[in-house]
C-alpha cells in the first residue's frame, strides 16, 4: 500500500536542505465515527455558528477571533494579524538547536510522525542529517506549523529514517504531583514475592496487548444491523501532489555552512 503523507516540505539544517514528508505514525482512522442524525427523516445534522444574543447564523466572513478581557468585552484579532506572529515559513523544519538524546523527559512527548526524504535529489542530505545526529548522541529542535498551530518538535534519528515529534509546550505541562511517601521502607520479604509475580506475568511486547474491545464489540453490532442495507460506494483518492527539489553538491554546503557558523571562510582545495 502507497504511504499516505500528511505534509511536505524542508528538512533544513543550515545550508543543507533536503525535500521531506512527514507521515503520523499513529492513526485513529480505524476507530468509529458516528454522525449526529434527525431521528425522524435520518438527515444528518448540520452544526451552525450563532449570534449567543440574536441567534442568527453568522457567515464565515463575518466570524472573528476574540480574547476576553472582562465580561461581555473582548480583544478583537483578525487573521493577518495573527498570521504576522507565526513562522516565517510553514514549510521548512529548519533545526536550530541540539541537545542530548535522552534528556528530554517522556511527558514532553506528544504525536510520533515519520519524516522521510520525498524525492531522490533529498535523500543525501536527509541521510547525512540523520547519520550526523546518531554519531553525536543527539537529538534535533526546531519548529514547525502543524495541525493549524505552531508547534516545537524533536527530531530523533531512528534506524534509516527520522521520528518526528511533536512537544508540548512549556505551559502545557503541570508539576508532578507530590508523591504520598516515597521514602517508606518496604519489607524485603514483601518485595521479594512481588518480584516473583512480576516475574511470573512477564512476556514479549505483542500490540495485541492493548486492543481496544469497545470497538470490536461496536463492529459486531453495526455488522448486525447493516446486512439489509446497501454498501456504501468507496471514494476516489486524489492524486499525489508532486513535490520539487533544487540540486546541492553536498560537500560545498557543508562547507559553507560551516564557514557561516565559525565566522571564516571555506577552505579551497
Amino acid at each position: 500500500m502507497a504511504r499516505q503523507t500528511y505534509w511536505k516540505g524542508y528538512l533544513k539544517l543550515s545550508l543543507v536542505t533536503a525535500a521531506v514528508s512527514l507521515t503520523p505514525a499513529t492513526t485513529e482512522s480505524n476507530q468509529l465515527r458516528f454522525h449526529v442524525l434527525n431521528r425522524k427523516t435520518k438527515n444528518r445534522v448540520e452544526s451552525r455558528y450563532l449570534d449567543s444574543v440574536t441567534h442568527k447564523p453568522i457567515s464565515a466572513k463575518d466570524q472573528a477571533k476574540g480574547y476576553p478581557r472582562g465580561e461581555d468585552d473582548y480583544v478583537v484579532l483578525e487573521d493577518e494579524e495573527l498570521d504576522e506572529v507565526g513562522l516565517e515559513s510553514t514549510r521548512t523544519i529548519d533545526i536550530d538547536t541540539f541537545v542530548p538524546r535522552g534528556s528530554i523527559d517522556w511527558i514532553w512527548y506528544d504525536k510520533p510522525h515519520f519524516l522521510a526524504p520525498e524525492d531522490k535529489v533529498g535523500i543525501e542530505a536527509f541521510c547525512v542529517i540523520r547519520e550526523a545526529m546518531k554519531a553525536s548522541d543527539v537529538v534535533g529542535i526546531a519548529r514547525l506549523v502543524l495541525y493549524r498551530r505552531e508547534r516545537a518538535v524533536l527530531l530523533q534519528p531512528q534506524g534509516k529514517g527520522i521520528i518526528l515529534w511533536t512537544l508540548h509546550f512549556g505551559d502545557e505541562v503541570r508539576q508532578p504531583v507530590a508523591a504520598l511517601d516515597s521514602h517508606q521502607k518496604v519489607d524485603s520479604t514483601v518485595v521479594g514475592l512481588m518480584n516473583k509475580l512480576v516475574k511470573d506475568r512477564t512476556e514479549d511486547w505483542k500490540p495485541s496487548m492493548v486492543q481496544d474491545p469497545i470497538q470490536k464489540r461496536l463492529r459486531a453490532m453495526i455488522k448486525a444491523k447493516q446486512k439489509s442495507l446497501p454498501k456504501p460506494t468507496p471514494s476516489t483518492k486524489r492524486a499525489p501532489v508532486k513535490s520539487t527539489g533544487n540540486v546541492v553538491n553536498m560537500m560545498d554546503a557543508l562547507k559553507k555552512s560551516l564557514a557561516k557558523e565559525t565566522g571564516g571562510r571555506p577552505k579551497s582545495h
